[in-house]
């Protein structure tokens, strides 16, 4: 009599429902648990951000090919939105202001950020108030400061006005309403308005570049420039790409302020591609042509943010 013995392979002993491994058949593993519970806490705000920014930009995208008035029917007109653009001189007009102002108050509030940001990181009286000063005006609504502003800047009862008169810097019509000078003034108050909170993030980046870095460029006879130079503008590369970015699609996108402080004029001068879209849109209730002057700016902002995220990609520093 011979007696045999079988042996079973190690998945089968564990049951036909486990996995190589001892897992579970059906359980997922730590990674795809952290992946399902992203996608859980994802969700709501994918869900917002479809309904209300994805759908539109689709519907606006299918409007700028059409003749579209809330009246009647939209019409397919194909290309003849954007045809018309192209010949549009308040499209030309509309597109340089956006740029000029673009193009002055993205540079100038991010220079000006990094110069308050830079005095204001020192120890001295009075710091924490003065950076509380500076950053006030950003939690202030856009509304209100444009307001402000507008009868700080009155020829007849504007405060800033007189101050300026009295230092031989005078206009007849009043700084919104002179064409030479409506841009610049709504370039300086967006400028005042934003710069504090650029200051707040480029302090961030200051506070975190290490001291032994400077003590050791003191040590090899650097001077303050040089330190600016070498040590403290390029570690803050990260926090430049950031603030420029976002500085561009805000001008890029500039309505608010202008709307409240000249409404585009005086004689369209401050007129920028958000508030032609506007106007012409409800307004002139021409949706189509809003809808492709729209899809144009993005398409804009869109370029000039991968330029920027390219340009600044290559300096970015890590430590």
């Amino acid at each position: 009599m011979s007696l045999q013995i079988t042996s079973h392979p190690p998945a089968a002993a564990a049951g036909r429902g486990s996995r190589p491994g001892g897992r579970p058949r059906g359980r997922l593993s730590y990674r795809g648990r952290q992946a399902r519970a992203a996608w859980l806490f994802l969700t709501p705000s994918l869900v917002v951000l479809t309904v209300f920014v994805v759908y539109p930009m689709i519907q606006a995208g299918y409007l700028s090919f059409t003749s579209y008035n809330l009246v009647q029917a939209a019409q397919w007109v194909g290309l003849g939105n954007y045809r018309h653009m192209l010949h549009d001189p308040q499209v030309w007009n509309a597109l340089r202001n956006t740029l000029v102002y673009a193009a002055v108050s993205t540079p100038v509030s991010v220079l000006l950020a990094l110069a308050l940001a830079l005095f204001l990181n020192r120890a001295m009286a009075l710091r924490g108030f003065l950076r509380s000063a500076v950053f006030l005006p950003f939690v202030v609504s856009l509304g209100v400061v444009s307001i402000a502003w507008s009868f700080l800047l009155d020829p007849d009862i504007g405060l800033l006005s007189d101050w300026l008169s009295h230092l031989g810097v005078t206009t007849q019509q009043g700084y919104l309403q002179d064409p030479s000078t409506a841009m610049a003034a709504v370039i300086a108050v967006g400028v005042w308005k934003n710069v504090g909170f650029y200051m707040i993030m480029y302090l961030a980046g200051l506070q975190s570049i290490p001291g032994e870095l400077y003590d050791a460029a003191r040590a090899d006879g650097a001077n303050a420039w040089q330190r600016l130079r070498n040590v403290t503008w390029p570690l803050l590369a990260n926090q430049t790409m950031l603030i420029t970015i976002m500085a561009a699609i805000g001008t890029l996108q500039a309505f608010d302020q202008i709307y409240v402080m000249t409404h585009g004029g005086p004689f369209f001068q401050t007129e920028t591609l958000v508030m032609f879209t506007y106007r012409i849109g409800f307004e002139n209730n021409q949706f189509g042509y809003a809808a492709a002057v729209s899809w144009v700016l993005l398409l804009l902002v869109f370029a000039l943010s991968m330029v920027q995220f390219t340009y600044f990609r290559k300096r970015v520093v890590t430590f």
